[in-house]
């Protein structure tokens, strides 16, 4: 899957003839490109690949140009899975180390001012209770939420957006689950997740691998689940990990 996305990811850049090096964003054509840089700059990024952008251009410029290729298919194939390898390694790096300090902020938030901490390790502080019913696994639920790492980088905000998220309650992350039944209408909790009841050493685009995640979650309505409603959220909200 890793390797598919990314080399989409180049066909596309060189499809749309990405040229680097332009300080002037003065054309179509050069905004167009450098916004087709950034999102495959992030791809890799999200995915721990580690590049030379020099080195990058000068291929797409190669092709851009139709200049023989430098390498031949099997070299490239064999440095795409070197490539994959080295990404991997990587990300597992970043994981124990992530998964090392999540323990660290959990003990030390465990025993902060009026912060509850449930059996599964979900940590929340009530800041404001509401007085209205509290949803079980098969409603639906509309709330307004904003979410940060421990380093404070938000990653996602509903109140941000200006629409509030609408969801299945069974059919988010773990840690989502736990606090939604544990709250009414009207409530407002923070939400100090750890990572297993989130996205675990997988992590997602914008989160790292075993990252303990903090949400700002306002609790707005309680609706019963529609027949026909979809069991996973749209992208933007916190949903499940895939296994």
């Amino acid at each position: 899957m890793f390797k598919s996305k990314l080399m989409v990811g180049l066909c596309v850049a060189v499809a749309f003839g990405m040229v680097a090096c332009e300080k002037k964003l003065d054309t179509d054509q050069k905004r167009a490109s450098y916004a087709i840089g950034q999102q495959l700059g992030k791809n890799f990024k999200d995915n721990n690949v580690d590049f030379d952008a020099d080195v990058l251009v000068m291929a797409l410029k190669d092709v851009k140009e139709n200049k023989p290729g430098k390498m031949t298919q099997e070299e490239m194939g064999k440095a795409m899975q070197k490539l994959q390898e080295m990404a991997q390694t990587k990300q597992g790096e970043v994981a124990e180390t992530n998964k090392k300090k999540g323990e660290e902020y959990l003990a030390k938030n465990k025993s902060a001012t009026n912060v509850k901490t449930t059996e599964s390790g979900l940590q929340y502080v009530v800041e404001k209770e509401g007085a209205g019913k509290s949803p079980s696994d098969t409603d639906e639920v509309k709330v307004h939420y904003t979410g940060t790492l421990t380093d404070g980088t938000k990653f996602d905000s509903s109140v941000d957006r200006g629409q509030p998220a609408e969801f299945p309650v069974n059919g988010v992350i773990k840690g989502w689950t736990e606090a939604l039944k544990l709250m009414k209408e009207g409530s407002k909790y923070k939400l100090t997740i750890p990572a297993e009841l989130a996205y675990g050493p997988m992590g997602r685009p914008g989160i790292p691998p075993n990252s303990v995640l903090l949400f700002d979650v306002e609790l707005l309505e309680v609706k019963k689940a529609q027949a026909s409603a979809a069991p996973m959220p749209a992208a933007g909200k916190p949903t499940k990990k895939k296994n």
